[in-house]
């Protein structure tokens, strides 16, 4: 299997958690930065070992002060399965040289358990599907927004394993195993919110609307969008705030960590994405939104990621805050040919905001300037705003 490099840099010495969702490739990442000649391996997804740590917890110490001394590091793959291992990694930093690396997909059984993510000790860093920077010259954009960028998709051959892999994926992981985490009561209402949920990525989340959709009240609605954030599956999008003289929504958007599972989950994998229709515009603004995000994750952790619409309807599909730089507002257009007439809301929100920088992320295969509104190719502006090395 080929191996691409990640954006990500994790440090080799400091203990530190690394969260992501299922398959985004921790587990390889690590593989690759720590020697394994050098490292202790734990892996929780393991049966037996999950057993023999759960059985009894201390044997971890027992083990790690048996350790020879050319073993510098200690890795416990997913170890929100016993969050008790958590108190004694915590003894062990503090009695040993031993750098712990800890991997999860869920940080909800961690705070549920009464962890307390070793107060400061470990530095916390997300790991996500893979960018098109990460990709380079092999991406191609309508196989992505088709079939996501999972690592183990891209490496398969031909569309039938990408559809028999994200489909097991949807049922067996987002599904079953989330039930077994013991995460949901009851798995039948869950499945039909998964679908629901996946109908509504990136709009607007109307609460009730899917509380009837699905049959069960807004509270547990609310506890089911809450799981999928705990298990790194999504993550909400909240309206912009600010002394703005529109009144703005309040309501929250939500989207699925990869563009491939929402296919899935809304059955629409064997649904080829036409040019120039809303659902290739839809799934092109979540790619870009995705971008962003898991970019600025890596290089710009402080950014805050919003949208803004107002009650009638004028709507900025992102607003980035960059400390100690102007608020930037993101337009996302599909088109291969921005026209200015198409970036009126866009100017019209800049102008009454003030101080803030109006881009447009699109198609354009060159750089477009109306008046103060910058229309950049996608791939030169998400390099320009959100890599740490520019352009």
């Amino acid at each position: 299997m080929v191996y691409l490099n990640r954006s990500l840099t994790l440090p080799l010495d400091h203990s530190f958690f690394l969260f992501g969702a299922r398959n985004t490739g921790k587990s390889t990442l690590l593989k690759k930065t720590f020697d394994p000649k050098q490292t202790l391996w734990i892996d929780l997804l393991n049966p037996d070992q999950e057993d023999r740590y759960l059985r009894n917890p201390s044997l971890l110490s027992a083990e790690v002060l048996a350790l020879n001394n050319n073993i510098s590091h200690v890795i416990i793959d997913e170890v929100q399965k016993i969050p008790r291992l958590l108190d004694i990694v915590h003894q062990l930093i503090e009695s040993t040289q031993i750098k712990f690396i800890l991997t999860g997909s869920s940080a909800r059984k961690l705070r549920h358990g009464g962890a307390n993510l070793l107060a400061g000790r470990a530095f916390v860093y997300y790991l996500h599907p893979f960018t098109s920077i990460e990709i380079g010259e092999n991406f191609q954009l309508d196989d992505v927004l088709r079939w996501g960028s999972l690592p183990s998709v891209l490496f398969m051959k031909n569309e039938t394993e990408k559809m028999r892999f994200l489909q097991a994926y949807t049922q067996t992981y987002l599904k079953e195993e989330i039930w077994a985490e013991q995460f949901i009561r009851r798995l039948d209402p869950f499945r039909k919110f998964l679908e629901v949920s996946a109908q509504c990525n990136g709009k607007i989340i109307n609460f009730s609307n899917i509380s009837r959709d699905v049959g069960v009240d807004d509270k547990t609605i609310k506890q089911y969008f809450s799981i999928l954030e705990d298990t790194l599956i999504g993550f909400f999008l909240e309206p912009f705030q600010h002394s703005f003289r529109k009144r703005l929504s309040l309501k929250p958007k939500f989207y699925y960590f990869d563009p491939g599972v929402v296919r899935s989950l809304s059955r629409m994998l064997s649904v080829p994405l036409v040019t120039s229709t809303s659902a290739y515009g839809e799934v092109f603004e979540h790619f870009i939104v995705l971008e962003c995000y898991r970019l600025a994750s890596c290089y710009y952790p402080e950014y805050r990621f919003s949208f803004l619409k107002t009650k009638d309807d004028a709507e900025i599909d992102l607003v980035v805050e960059r400390p100690g730089e102007k608020t930037l507002f993101i337009e996302i257009k599909s088109s291969k040919e921005v026209q200015e007439e198409n970036l009126s809301t866009l100017k019209k929100i800049a102008q009454d905001f003030g101080e803030c920088e109006a881009i447009c992320f699109s198609q354009d295969i060159r750089r477009k300037r109306f008046a103060e509104i910058y229309v950049y190719p996608w791939k030169e502006g998400i390099a320009h705003y959100f890599l740490n090395s520019g352009l």
